[in-house]
């Protein structure tokens, strides 16, 4: 059965989001408050619907996702609108509520963690752009979410092994990982985080389409940003990993090749509420230069700089913006 939002799953989202306003971003920016850094129109000019318009942006708590959040932020502030900055929200759940329960107009979301961990679907659609629509009508006609201008950006998961472990175990591909857990389970250590380890569209729904039990793997629950260190560190022989992540080129991890292709896309679109569509339908037009110019590789690049070079995503955010000359400052 698909799940359903009801009143107590809005009434937790209220009690996460004043805890998320509470303690603030973990990237020492005060999160519930005002953009952090001023943006003036570039290529993206103000529109009538939207001055003056008081719109709340949110993310999860992950790197790219508070990049892109900062990103969704100066757009929309360069266009007229008074932004409510709400970034960080931990959780894809919780962020996801904070929308259906109105505490977010809008946000930047993944295609594949709609189809599968909002919408209850447990395969994936193959085709990027059939994906994007089966996601965007879906959620459309059975929460009144409204889906537009996805990205060429494809974030999805993988397994990761340092180099030492890759020629010691010979694994290049997620279904000798699956062979090496039946065989060895100790060999095979991974780390994982809390979410992946229990979503359909995980580390389960992974070991179901490789034909392996979850519950002989010898996994360890880390904090995503930990993984990757852990991993080349040798202290899990692999370790989850988001693709588009910096840290994976920076310690020089290798990814296994997901050869069933199990896990879905995750293509970036901008997500919102009908209403706020219906109200603002300007938000369409000037996010999408912005979401065309999202690629995988400038993914990279932004999450490299705040997770290596140890800038904050603001910053990143803004001169990616500026760069582009959709913004000026």
């Amino acid at each position: 059965m698909k799940p359903r939002t009801h009143w107590l799953r809005a009434l937790t989202v209220v009690l996460v989001g004043a805890l998320t306003i509470a303690v603030g971003s973990a990237c020492g920016l005060e999160s519930g408050g005002a953009l952090p850094l001023p943006v003036k129109p570039g290529s993206i000019t103000e529109h009538e619907d939207l001055k003056g318009a008081k719109l709340t942006v949110g993310s999860k708590d992950f790197t790219e996702q508070v990049i892109l959040g900062y990103i969704l932020e100066f757009t929309v502030a360069a266009a007229g609108a008074d932004v409510r900055d709400l970034t960080n929200i931990q959780g894809s759940n919780s962020a996801r509520d904070a929308m259906l329960a109105g505490q977010v107009d809008l946000n930047i979301e993944y295609t594949g963690t709609g189809w599968i961990n909002y919408l209850g679907n447990e395969k994936p659609i193959p085709d990027v752009a059939k994906q994007f629509e089966a996601v965007r009508d879906e959620d459309l006609a059975e929460n009144d979410v409204v889906w537009v201008n996805p990205a060429p950006l494809d974030n999805t998961y993988a397994l990761a092994v340092n180099q030492s472990n890759l020629r010691k175990l010979g694994v290049t591909k997620i279904s000798q990982y699956a062979d090496l857990v039946k065989q060895n389970p100790a060999a095979a250590t991974t780390c994982l985080e809390t979410e992946f380890r229990s979503r359909q569209d995980g580390f389960p729904g992974m070991a179901a389409a490789y034909g392996f039990d979850p519950g002989a793997a010898q996994t360890q629950i880390l904090q995503t940003g930990i993984i990757y260190q852990a991993t080349a560190n040798g202290n899990c022989a692999f370790g989850e990993v988001f693709t588009t992540d910096g840290r994976i080129k920076a310690l020089n991890l290798s990814i296994l090749d997901d050869d069933k292709s199990f896990f879905p896309h995750y293509n970036a679109a901008l997500t919102m509420r009908k209403e706020t569509a219906d109200a603002y339908p300007s938000l369409a037009v000037v996010t999408k230069p912005v979401l065309d110019a999202l690629t995988s590789e400038e993914m990279v690049e932004l999450n490299r700089q705040v997770d290596v070079d140890g800038r904050e995503p603001a910053d990143v955010a803004r001169d990616w913006l500026v760069q582009k000359g959709f913004v000026t400052t």
